[in-house]
């Protein structure tokens, strides 16, 4: 039989491979195992034997270099050295916390509970920004070397190529697509000359409230897959929904909390709807380009219908009017 691919050997994990590969790290599973809610990565719950269950992550291959990989884990950890509730990897007995079964890489954490965020409570909000105002006072004090950066190219340049070039747009909808994004690429740039020069810090990069686990004690925040360097506002704009001057609100309470820890720039402000615009177009193209993963079209059959494109382009009109509103306030 023919060695199998890194990518064909992930596509086939199994749960005696997973078992095995976490009990090759001198823990002994009782043989419970529940896969969690992720698609980039494989993540599952895995019960121990007279200990706490125990959460493995199995990296999808060719999508981050090893190097970056480690890098995001001792960003993690060196937050957790500070005390900030975040969910660091367990480390082996030399210090490593990613490791290799097969042709499997993976990580092990500490199983934690918890409930999304009130994003109605202003409580909640000021304690959401004093913990990402922490993470970046940390964040900003060098750079990333291995993860990328959050910036128009990657995430709308060559995600709208992706889609033109795979043919995944409906021909009917395929003008529409073209002529809307290449405007819209203007206006982001318009948004991020606005802002003038905006720092890069290292960022979470994801922060959305399924990445926030709420316990008695408050948020503790999880799954720093994502993190690159990026302007601030990306790791609070995502905590900010509905009517504008429901908005103002939940910016004034974040950065109540956010400005205990660390300074915040107002010119980022006009990058919101920018950021928003990038995620969307960036989320279409991250669908088509896991497509032939068996478990996508599973977990998101609305994907790729006439229907989807439809409200796709929909929704980015919506933001074609939306970067051209003034920024929300803050005072």
């Amino acid at each position: 039989m023919n060695k199998l691919s890194p990518t064909e050997a992930f596509d086939r994990l199994t749960p005696d491979h997973i078992l095995d590969a976490v009990e090759s790290m001198g823990v002994r599973c009782d043989g419970r195992f529940l896969a969690l809610n992720s698609y980039e990565n494989r993540v599952y719950q895995i019960g121990m034997e007279e200990a706490d269950p125990m959460v493995a992550k199995f990296y999808r291959p060719n999508r981050w270099t090893d190097d970056a990989i480690i890098e995001e884990h001792r960003f993690t950890l060196a937050l957790a050295e500070q005390e900030l509730p975040v969910i660091p990897p367990h480390l082996d007995d030399q210090d490593c916390s990613l490791h290799r079964h097969g042709p499997y890489r993976f990580a092990l954490y500490p199983q934690r509970g918890g409930h999304a965020p009130e994003l109605g409570n202003p409580q909640h909000l000021e304690q959401l920004g004093r913990l990402i105002g922490r993470i970046h006072a940390l964040g900003a004090i060098r750079d990333f070397e291995h993860r990328p950066t959050l910036d128009i190219d990657s995430f709308a340049i060559k995600s709208r190529h992706f889609l033109l070039e795979r043919e995944f747009i409906p021909e009917h909808l395929l003008e529409a697509y073209q002529t809307l994004t290449k405007d819209l690429i203007v206006q982001i740039r318009l948004c991020f000359e606005r802002a003038t020069a905006v720092r890069s810090i290292r960022l979470h990069g994801d922060c959305h409230p399924g990445n926030i686990l709420w316990t008695d004690d408050g948020p503790h925040i999880v799954d720093f897959d994502d993190a690159r360097m990026g302007p601030a506002i990306q790791d609070l704009w995502m905590f900010l929904s509905g009517e504008r001057y429901e908005m103002n609100a939940g910016l004034a309470d974040l950065l109540e909390g956010y400005t205990q820890f660390c300074d915040f720039n107002p010119a980022e402000l006009h990058l919101i709807e920018a950021l928003r615009t990038l995620r969307m177009i960036h989320y279409a193209a991250w669908l088509a380009s896991r497509w032939q993963d068996p478990a996508f079209p599973l977990a998101f059959p609305w994907f790729n219908s006439s229907r989807y494109w439809e409200d796709h382009i929909l929704s980015l009109r919506e933001q074609a009017a939306l970067m051209n509103e003034p920024p929300l306030a803050w005072n």
